[in-house]
């Protein structure tokens, strides 16, 4: 029995040991059920932590120790609710939280100004906070398979985003403030409720070259009679026309304006 124990020890100093001389913390498929009180006491040194595939219910408030922490991956876990001070992570560039139990997110989420990816999909979320729109370095943002019915108006202050989906909810329509997104590239909404889009989303939104708006009550002939449509077209065809080759059918999903009729 002694020898069992201390060959725990021993791997356990050894895992302490090569966290924090690299700084990440890697534990997919661990079978854990609480998050690891030895990951809390490395405290600044940690840059990355990822607990995929587990069964993690709470994340603690002692996480805000990991004030350097630039990745936060905690996705197939059984996660419930973050904790209030999420937003003293101020250095956090990547957050992934797919495939939990949230049913809302703090309104603290705001205060993660260097936040540059956020990923929420497969969650019970019904809405996203207001404060989503102090995030102006947020370049992607996930919120697919959810029960959200509605965009915040807020999200028009992402001025940085390039990537927004939120496939599989309940959404009826877009925010008017989403025309601001001038770095928006690819806008994916695939199942939901949408009937129409801001009438100026096709000639504000400069960049914008993807749209996916497959099994909506939009129709394909309101899509093309859309202001700037003929300017959105040459975008996508640009885009698209780099990576046609023999082995691809022009008829694909990925290169038709995803537009139900």
């Amino acid at each position: 029995m002694g020898c069992a124990s201390s060959k725990t020890s021993d791997s356990k100093a050894n895992r302490v040991a090569r966290w924090s001389s690299t700084g990440i913390v890697a534990l997919r498929d661990s079978k854990l059920k609480t998050f690891p009180d030895e990951i809390l006491e490395l405290g600044r040194g940690v840059r990355t932590v990822d607990l995929t595939h587990n069964k993690i219910v709470d994340i603690p408030v002692e996480i805000n120790k990991l004030f350097n922490m630039q990745r936060l991956i905690i996705a197939d876990n059984l996660v419930e609710r973050l904790p209030m001070n999420l937003g003293k992570l101020q250095s956090l560039k990547i957050m992934t939280l797919d495939g939990n139990r949230l049913t809302g997110l703090p309104d603290e989420l705001g205060q993660l100004i260097r936040l540059e990816q956020l990923s929420v999909s497969r969650n019970l979320l019904t809405y996203l906070p207001e404060t989503l729109g102090s995030l102006r370095n947020l370049k992607l943002l996930n919120a697919s398979n959810n029960q959200i019915t509605y965009l915040p108006e807020s999200i028009g202050s992402c001025f940085a985003l390039e990537e927004l989906q939120a496939n599989d909810n309940s959404i009826d329509d877009l925010p008017q403030s989403v025309c601001n997104l001038i770095h928006l590239k690819s806008l994916s909404l695939d199942n939901n409720k949408v009937k129409q889009m801001p009438s100026t989303i096709l000639k504000e939104c400069v960049a914008l070259q993807s749209i996916s708006l497959h099994n909506n009550p939009l129709s394909m002939d309101q899509f093309q009679q859309m202001e700037g449509y003929g300017e959105f077209e040459a975008r996508r065809r640009k885009k698209f026309d780099k990576q046609i080759d023999s082995n691809v059918m022009m008829n694909s999903k990925g290169l038709d304006p995803g537009v139900d009729s």
